[in-house]
């Protein structure tokens, strides 16, 4: 089942009310937010991702014990368990994952809510998914299993996640409950709106399925019951998996083409076929489908602004899941099968790129509402089968391939050929289509005489062709491509996005009507993309009326770039993707797998054809599951491809290019015996063969195919790509041979009988045969090799081992056995000028064979043009030229489908697979161009060597060449300013077609070692500029092009390129040669280097910090290095580390030459040099700074470079001020206040963070507020970072092996630079130095005071969610160890103190703070750190030290602290800026500074003046201080980081830092911080009466009626519940208690929250203090003496806070009075008790009946807050005990019926039986009277009657 509703993402914050959701059990169809994914990074990262549960209300059942679990990606954290219906948690919970940001958007958070109370199966109370961030947002919990039946409950929640670099929000303070708003802040599931679907999905059949069994094992399947004779080596089926389930097709044995047509309903998703029952089920191929892409929720579409106008239409495209029928393609390993393991076997499950067209798969999928089929699979009716037969016709394709060049070859090994298919059409190793000429000729790679080999086709381009049958489905790949083009061109003319976004908006998109295999899902993508399109072309239009500048527009263009690309996505495309395999010999090596939309010819329109169809492009081919990402490129190829239907193929006339020529080919083969060439001697060879010489072949065989006919006779035709010339391409080559001599065992040494030799042992030339080719010169004569392991004449010894007849080993030194040895000889030569290649027949019969025989020493590959000694073996080519019939011209070779030899000894595939007929286009004009390539310069490489730097150099390619810059030593900003030409460089084709795509300039540098293979450093790939006139005036520019590295960035080149047609006619004027800088390496011309001006760069270089040991020895004596723009200067050396780590001389100087233009500037080098014993510099450490702009300046403008600290009058070193200082010891205790105040610290900050119910009455009073800073002090842009003075550059060292390496940190430097243009004119006056007054670089002794407030969201060590956290601080040597007084369970902990600590600057400068985890038993473990460099604060001219308070206080909470006097600061800032001083007059209250007047009036003319100010002068300094942008009074708040995640957020610290000189004197007294204490309060509740109670018992005698009696507690303290007495037997709901309960409870005034401390379990060590609001919970029992009591469910919940005015009399009480809202009189509004002191009254109690509130009774109560103080004064007791005061309680007039039966069974009898059974008792006792009358009447009456009778008597 399928959620197939509305629903989309679960909302945002700023969505509607309701409007959000989550699911469980379903799948939404929800359309994400693309655009953000786009740009994440595809590796693994650290992410925190944190749920804060808040609070809960309105939970059902009665009396529950509500706990939250959260569970996200596997790892549950619950809540503490609260009681209540709205329960209050506040509790925050930190996930951390790994993992990709793509896998980080699919994951769900899980939010259940359980009864713990509960040990049934219904437990559960409610749930919600969240999928993205909520801040401070009531989710509505429901059902998981049933979301219509309602809520149940809300829960507040905060979800957000935290990456590398990211800040958590800020903490919001609660709301009280009458200021959140439950309805306007709620989230709804999504489940609450959706409807159930039912996916099915129809399987009709799969094709081309490749072989998957060994045909070893198809006789051996016939013992288990199968037939052997079908040959068809596989047994498919289809296994669909879609959440978690599976189904699978019924298998078809023995088939490639099976029919299933089955329908598989409940799931999709995911195909994957294949079966083996000898073995485990193998993987034929597996692809997917993704709703996202067949369905649509309908609505807005995401990142684009939707204009009224479109929103009907919009709100029109939402579409259920569907698709097909269409087939889907399925990719994977190549289809060649072997018994063994297939390496690539993994691509079949999807894991990576396909490689290779594994099959097809026709299916359907459809969805269905409401609905819910019978079988899981069945089968297909005949009429479905029927329909799905139209969207199964063919149509035939035509692909065309023209290769033009292949080059960047590394191993040239065996001959290359290339392969084209399409499907299985084209695969050369298949033999299920017809044969095609889909493969080029084998050619051997040819060295480009510099690093790489290319395949020399010169002006026979080698064509492959391919026919093929698809679908025509051109109605949807014509679609992408105008999208496509749109795309392109958006991103192209993003420079001008106004004048081209209407221009190209308007294509139309190809219309459905009329067009074949339409299907459901084409019409509703057709309405989703028009709907796209015309809302982007709305917009568009708005835009050029709106916007005025292009950068307002980049934003939206790329929106609308990301949507285009998102509808450019074709579900349905079932034409596959084209393959391109290079294949060396007969083994694939690479592969490049090419859409077929991409090459596809339209007819609709231009804009409709493919982006590369008839074009030329540049593909880099990659190898299959290249585990190295691209390291190494195993060729380029320049390929043109043509792909259209046969009907068009007359199109393909107007893309090709050269005379396209077919011919028939076969080799002659002979070899040598006895001297005579002839057929005699050749073994396992034909006379006439094809070229690999295995099957036979006669010219008479062979026969046109049909509408073709021979044009020429058979004629000679040497193969010149296959022709293996030893020298082929080098400049230079070393001629070798082998001289051999043999020896009986102790005899002399004499020639072998094959003197001279191969490395192999094949007989050679002799020395004085070898003759000198032509356009080459020996460099020396003939000479033994000695750079080998031979004996000083350079012989090597061996021994023949029969029935060899050489030796397989060698050794050096000669011993008695040996008898053989050999001895290299070689002879160096050198090419004397470029040989072209020579491409004419008539040519080659020159230079080489006249006949046209190719020779080779042994039957292989290798051969080469001319006949030497050796050679056994030759063959030359015969070829006969076909011409079509009918003149079709280049479309003719279409016609080649099945041109077949009729052979009788071979098959006729194999006879045309193995290239039979030879495709090629010749270009009969050849253009001659000159490249230049212009690399001047990389920055930020790669460090690949041990000390920290690389030795760059670039190979550049282009096409066939190559070339190579100079080598650089130590550097990871190498500045070549090197132009690479290329002469004379022979391109084939049309010069307009090459402009419009040229070949890529392609860069690889690489780190140069002489020892070991040069290492990759990154590639980077640029077109050249192409000039085809000589009139051209485009100049080309360098710019920066990125390089790369196995898929990331690995820095960055400045290059340039430019390619220029030389005509053949009139001689074109080239460029002006580069000027030289040494031999055959010339500069970057003028014009197109940076222009560039004589700069001053000025150093300041104060010292080195916290430097890492090198190679297990300190850093001792360390100087600095300092290279910018190839000028190099060196600084003194600092002799003693750890004495001073300043540098002697502070200022070091350069002139040297930078570009004017920012983005050419070279960067500053800094390397850190160690002085070691016996001469040794190693470099210890380095650091690059890439941008200068910073660091410019205007020389003319003078800033001091001494910090206020620093800057000490002398007057001020003689005294200090009374009143500002008292003495202090180094270890004297804190000082307490002086004055005790109303107001503590805690009001002024609580002032200064915007809490005015925190702070009271403080800024009443006009006292100081601070400022509270989100970030570190460092981070705030208005003090640049506190580097004002000097900057601190992280030291680095050692090898960086890839991008996800990080750096290695070895040390700091500190200092800064200043750089200024000069004058290039010697006359001009130089300007002044910029780093001039300095500050004495020795060491400084400080007192340090550390204030720490508070930890805000510490990340929980405990298993409970909960922290211990306590302080650590490091200073240098000294340490403070906080652990005694650890927060116990609190991750939001309070601190409140001060630390004093002594240090000495520079040494010390670095201040730890970091935040542990106290455990009992084991390791405390550390929460997080974070390190404040008191170097920078101290040396800032931002007075960073000692922050500026609003007001000069001398006593007070805000009493001065610093050393110095507001005047004495503001003295030394007018000296250092250069002003003259600053005046006072009128006593203090005026001031002239920077030629302008103060007056203290206008600084105090609002505010209260209190008796704590300080003189008027004073203050008067202090508020001009103040505008000087100087740091003020201030609280930041610093991140607090691990190693663990050293990039993520572990809490946030409140603190700051003062520094004080001890030199300046004592300052001021400390702030005192410490903590407010929570007030005691006491609750006196007095519970009078109950009415309306519900009673749920019945007496004996059948009356309603209940035991009352009233419960209540405070939440947080449930163990201190109390009870009244009980009112037995209330019949009408009333109970009368007169009872008092006494609760005792820590409050906060401040925080408005009770300070509960309790353990949590038996076994705590510790209690944990919980902040709860304060409430009162009543409830009403019936009491039970003989079974547990029973409750009423009445209840009342009363927030003291906000407390609801009772209800006079009983008769007003209702549940309307509990509603709160605006509409409420004054009297009704909710009033805090803890102000009102007081209160009586009636409220109602509520009862939950079928899910809904009622009125369940009413009870009568007093409350009172009574003070701790004021409880002796006004005691009370508890009930009605003593003291029984305040007021005095009575007993409770309660009625006569009001007893407990077993206690008063007289009572009992009057009240029970009597009242209700009085007459039935009287009757009873009649009864009986008259009962006892007749029994004795019958008793006596026969006695009475025999004494009548007998009358004794008388």
């Amino acid at each position: 089942m399928v959620d197939s509703g509305g629903g989309g993402e679960e909302g945002t914050d700023a969505g509607p009310p309701g409007h959000a959701g989550g699911s469980r059990g379903v799948v939404a169809f929800r359309r994400r937010d693309r655009s953000s994914r786009s740009h994440l990074a595809n590796k693994p990262q650290d992410f925190q991702i944190r749920v804060r549960v808040i609070e809960g209300r309105q939970l059902l059942g009665n009396n529950v014990k509500p706990v939250v679990k959260v569970n996200v990606s596997g790892e549950t954290h619950r809540t503490r368990i609260r009681r209540g219906n709205n329960p209050f948690f506040d509790e925050v919970f930190f996930y951390n994952v790994h993992m990709l940001p793509s896998e980080l958007f699919d994951k769900s958070i899980n939010i259940r809510v359980y009864d713990s109370y509960s040990l049934r199966a219904d437990a559960l109370m409610g749930e919600f998914m969240v999928s993205h961030c909520v801040i401070r947002k009531w989710l509505l919990l429901s059902d998981p299993e049933d979301h219509s039946s309602g809520a149940k409950g809300y829960l507040k929640v905060s979800v957000f996640i935290v990456g590398a670099g990211d800040e958590p929000p800020v903490r919001q303070p609660l709301l009280t409950p009458s200021e959140d708003d439950i309805e306007s802040n709620l989230l709804l599931p999504a489940g609450l709106a959706l409807r159930w679907a039912t996916l099915s999905l129809k399987v009709f059949r799969a094709e081309d399925v490749p072989q998957m069994d060994d045909a070893f094992l198809q006789s051996m399947k016939g013992i288990f019951g199968e037939s052997p004779g079908k040959k068809n080596l596989v047994d498919p089926f289809l296994e669909a998996s879609f959440a978690g389930q599976k189904l699978c097709t019924s298998v078809m044995e023995k088939n490639t083409n099976p029919e299933w047509n089955q329908v598989l309903t409940d799931l999709c998703y995911h195909y994957r076929a294949g079966r083996d029952r000898m073995t485990r089920n193998d993987a034929i191929g597996t692809t997917h489908l993704n709703l996202a892409k067949i369905a649509s929720s309908g609505g807005e579409i995401e990142g684009t602004p939707v204009p009224v106008l479109h929103m009907r239409a919009l709100s029109e495209v939402g579409f259920l899941p569907a698709f097909g029928p269409c087939y889907i393609n399925l990719y994977g390993s190549p289809r060649e099968f072997t018994g063994l393991p297939d390496p690539y076997a993994d691509l079949n499950y999807g894991k990576g790129e396909g490689v290779a067209y594994r099959g097809r798969v026709l299916v359907q999928l459809s969805t269905q509402l409401e609905g819910k089929a019978d079988k899981a699979v069945d089968d297909i009716s005949s009429d479905h089968i029927l329909v799905t037969q139209k969207y199964q016709r063919r149509r035939k394709y035509c692909l065309c391939a023209v290769f033009h060049n292949a080059s960047m070859i590394h191993d040239p090994g065996e001959p290359i050929q290339f392969e084209v298919s399409i499907g299985n059409y084209g695969n050369k190793l298949d033999n299920t289509c017809k044969p095609f000429a889909s493969t080029t000729q084998y050619s051997c790679a040819v060295f480009d005489g510099n690093h790489y080999y290319y395949l020399p086709w010169a002006a026979t381009k080698p064509v492959v062709v391919v026919n093929s049958f698809w679908e025509d489905i051109s109605h949807r790949l014509d679609t992408i491509n105008i999208i496509l083009f749109i795309t392109r061109h958006l991103v192209r003319k993003q420079s001008l996005p106004i004048f081209y976004t209407l221009r190209i908006i308007p294509y139309p998109l190809p219309e459905l009507v009329g067009q074949p295999h339409l299907t459901s899902l084409d019409l509703q993508l057709k309405k989703l993309r028009d709907s796209a399109m015309a809302t982007i072309r709305g917009a568009a239009g708005q835009m050029r009326e709106d916007t005025k500048q292009i950068r307002d527009c980049v934003a939206d263009i790329e929106g609308w770039v990301e949507k285009l690309t998102q509808l450019a996505e074709e579900p349905q495309n079932s034409m596959p993707d084209v393959f391109i395999w290079m294949l060396r010999g007969e083994k694939r090596v690479a592969y490049s797998r090419v859409p077929a939309h991409q090459v596809l010819f339209s007819r609709h329109s231009e804009q409709a054809c493919g982006q590369f169809c008839g074009n030329t492009q540049t593909i880099f081919m990659q190898y299959p599951m290249d585990k190295n990402k691209g390291l190494k490129v195993p060729v380029q190829i320049r390929v043109n491809m043509w792909l259209g239907l046969s009907s068009e193929e007359m199109k393909f006339n107007s893309f090709s290019e050269g005379t396209f020529s077919v011919f028939a080919e076969l080799y002659e083969n002979q070899a040598e015996l006895f001297g005579k060439w002839g057929t005699t001697g050749l073994v396992g060879r034909y006379n006439y063969s094809d070229v690999t010489g295995k099957m036979k072949l006669k010219q008479q065989y062979f026969l046109p195919p049909r509408g073709w006919e021979w044009e020429e006779e058979w004629f000679v035709d040497p193969q010149k790509s296959l022709l293996n010339e030893a020298d082929a391409g080098h400049t230079e080559f070393m001629e070798e041979v082998f001289e051999n001599e043999t020896r009986y065992p102790g005899g002399d040494w004499k020639p072998a009988s094959e003197h001279y030799t191969d490395v192999n042992g094949e007989k050679n030339q002799s020395l004085e045969e070898f003759a000198l080719p032509e356009g080459w010169s020996w460099e020396d004569r003939w000479g033994a090799d000695l750079n080998r392991a031979v004996d000083e004449q350079g012989w090597e010894y061996g021994v023949t081992i029969p029935t060899d007849d050489k030796p397989r080993s060698w050794a050096p030194v000669e011993k008695m056995y040996h008898v053989h040895r050999r001895k290299r000889m070689v002879r160096p030569r050198k090419r004397t000028q470029m040989n072209m290649l020579i491409t004419h027949n008539e040519e080659y019969k020159i230079i080489g064979d006249p006949e046209g025989w190719e020779f080779s020493s042994l039957i292989g590959w290798n051969f080469h043009r001319k006949e030497r000694s050796s050679d056994r073996f030759r063959r030359r080519r015969w070829s006969r030229k076909m011409a079509p019939e009918d003149r079709l011209g280049a479309a003719a070779i279409f016609k080649l489908e099945g041109a077949l030899v009729r052979n009788k000894y071979c098959s006729l595939y194999r006879v045309f697979h193995d290239k039979r007929v030879v495709l090629y286009p010749l270009f009969l004009d050849v253009f001659v161009y000159h490249l230049r390539v212009y690399v001047y310069q990389a920055r930020e490489l790669a460090s690949m060597d041990k000390d920290s730097f690389s030795d760059p150099f670039a190979h550049v390619s282009f096409l066939h060449l190559s070339k190579t810059t100079e080598k650089l030593k130590s550097t990871l900003n190498p500045t070549w300013d090197q132009t690479l030409i290329f002469n004379d460089l022979e391109i084939y084709g049309d010069p307009q077609s090459l402009a419009r795509d040229p070949p890529k300039v392609v860069l690889e540098f690489y780190d140069y070692d002489q020892v070991g293979n040069n290492e990759l450093l990154g590639r980077t790939v640029f077109p050249p500029l192409v000039e085809l006139s000589s009139n051209g005036d485009r100049t080309p520019k360098l710019l920066w092009y990125p390089i790369m590295q196995k898929g990331h960035r690995a820095g960055e080149a400045l290059l340039a390129a430019e390619l220029i047609l030389k005509d053949k006619n009139a001689p074109i004027d080239l460029p002006l040669v580069p000027p030289m800088r040494s031999l055959n390496l010339y500069m970057v011309p003028q014009g197109i280097r940076p222009v560039v001006q004589l700069t001053a760069v000025e150093i300041l270089v104060w010292g080195l910090r916290n430097m890492k040991p090198y190679e297990l020895a300190a850093v001792s004596s360390p100087s600095l290095v300092v290279e910018c723009g190839g000028q190099r200067v060196e600084s003194a050396v600092i002799r003693n580390m750890k004495k001073s780590p300043n540098f002697p001389s502070s200022v070091l100087f350069i002139q040297v030459y930078l570009p004017k233009d920012e983005m050419y500037t070279p960067p500053i080098v800094l390397k850190v040099i160690d002085h070691r014993p016996f001469g040794r510099k190693p470099v210890v450490g380095q650091c690059t700074i890439s941008s200068l702009e910073r660091f410019r300046c205007d020389p003319h403008v003078i800033t001091a470079e001494v910090p206020l600290s620093l800057y000490v009058p002398v007057s001020l070193m003689s005294s200090t001020a009374p009143h500002l200082s008292i003495s202090m010891d180094e270890n004297r205790p804190l000082l307490e206040a002086q004055e005790k105040e109303t107001e503590d610290w805690w009001s002024k900050f609580y002032a200064s963070m915007g809490d005015r119910e925190r702070c009271g009455v403080y800024l009443q009073k006009g006292y100081d507020t601070l400022e509270a800073y989100d970030n570190e002090l460092e981070d705030l842009p208005e003090f640049n970072g506190l580097t004002d003075f000097c900057d601190t550059f992280k030291l680095e060292r050692g090898k960086k092996q890839s991008k996800d390496d990080d750096p290695d940190v070895v040390g700091e430097f500190k200092g800064s630079f200043r750089v200024y243009p000069l004058s290039d004119d010697p006359g001009v006056m130089a300007p002044p130095r910029q780093f001039r007054e300095l500050p004495d670089s020795g060491p400084q002794e400080c007192l340090v005071r550390v204030y720490i407030i508070r930890a805000i969201d510490l990340q929980p060590k405990d298993n409970n969610g909960r922290c211990d956290p306590y302080i650590k601080i490091t200073l240098g040597r000294n340490r403070i160890d906080d652990s005694d007084h650890y927060v116990p369970n609190n991750t939001n902990p309070v601190f409140g103190k001060m630390f004093e600590m002594s240090c000495y600057l520079p040494q010390e400068k670095d201040l730890k703070i970091s935040v542990y985890d106290y455990d009992l038993l084991t390791r405390d473990e550390k929460v997080g750190e974070t390190v404040i460099d008191l170097e920078n604060r101290f040396l800032s001219r931002f007075n960073s030290y000692c922050g500026l308070p609003q007001t000069y206080c001398i006593s007070g909470v805000n009493q001065w602290r610093d050393q110095m006097k507001p005047s004495q600061i503001l003295d030394n800032v007018a000296r250092l800026k250069g002003l003259s001083k600053p005046r006072t007059e009128d006593n203090g209250n005026t001031l002239t500074f920077m030629g302008r007047d103060y007056t203290l009036a206008e600084f105090e003319a609002n505010k209260e003046v209190h008796h704590h100010l300080g003189p008027a002068r004073e203050r008067m300094c202090l508020h001009v201080l103040r505008t000087q942008g100087l740091v003020p009074e201030h609280v930041e708040t610093r991140t607090l980081y691990s190693s663990f995640q050293p990039s993520l957020s572990q809490g946030r610290l409140q603190m700051w830092v003062d520094v004080f000189p001890k030199s300046l004197g004592v300052p001021g007294p400390p702030f005192d911080i410490t903590p407010r204490k929570a007030k005691k309060n006491i609750l006196r509740v007095i519970v009078w009466n109950t009415t309306d109670v519900t009673l749920d018992e019945k007496s004996i005698t059948g009356e309603h009626m209940s035991d009352i009696y009233v419960k209540g507690w405070m939440p947080g303290m449930e163990e201190e519940k109390q009870k009244t007495d009980v009112h037995y037997r209330s019949l009408d709901g009333d109970g009368n208690f007169n009872w008092r309960f006494i609760f005792n409870f820590d409050y906060l005034p401040a925080e408005q929250l009770c300070l509960v401390s309790k353990k949590e379990h038996f076994w705590n060590l510790d209690k944990s203090e919980f902040r709860i609001p304060p409430k009162l919970i009543v409830q009403i029992w019936d009491n039970d003496k003989f079974s547990l009591d029973d409750y009423l469910g009445t209840y009342l919940l009363l927030d003291l806070r906000s407390l609801i005015p009772p209800a006079k009399t009983p008769e007003k009480c209702s549940m309307e009075m509990m509603e709160r809202g605006p509409d409420k009189s004054k009297s009704q509004q909710a009033q805090s008790l803890l102000a009102q002191k007081s209160v009586r009254g009636w409220w109602p109690c509520t009862i939950d009946k079928d899910g809904k509130k009622e009125l369940g009774g009413k009870v009568e109560m007093t409350l009172e807050i009574v003070g701790d103080e004021d409880a002796d004064e006004k005691p009370a007791g508890k009930g009605r005990d003593e003291p029984n005061m305040n007021p005095r309680l009575e007993p409770p007039n309660r009625p006569d019926t009001s007893f407990f039966w077993f206690t008063s069974p007289c009572k009992a009898m009057k009240f029970i039986v009597w009242r209700r059974f009085r007459c039935l008792f009287i009757m009873l006792i009649l009864l009986v009277i008259v009962g006892l009358f007749l029994g004795i009447l019958l008793y006596s009456l026969p006695n009475y009657i025999s004494m009548k009778i007998v009358n004794p008597m008388g």
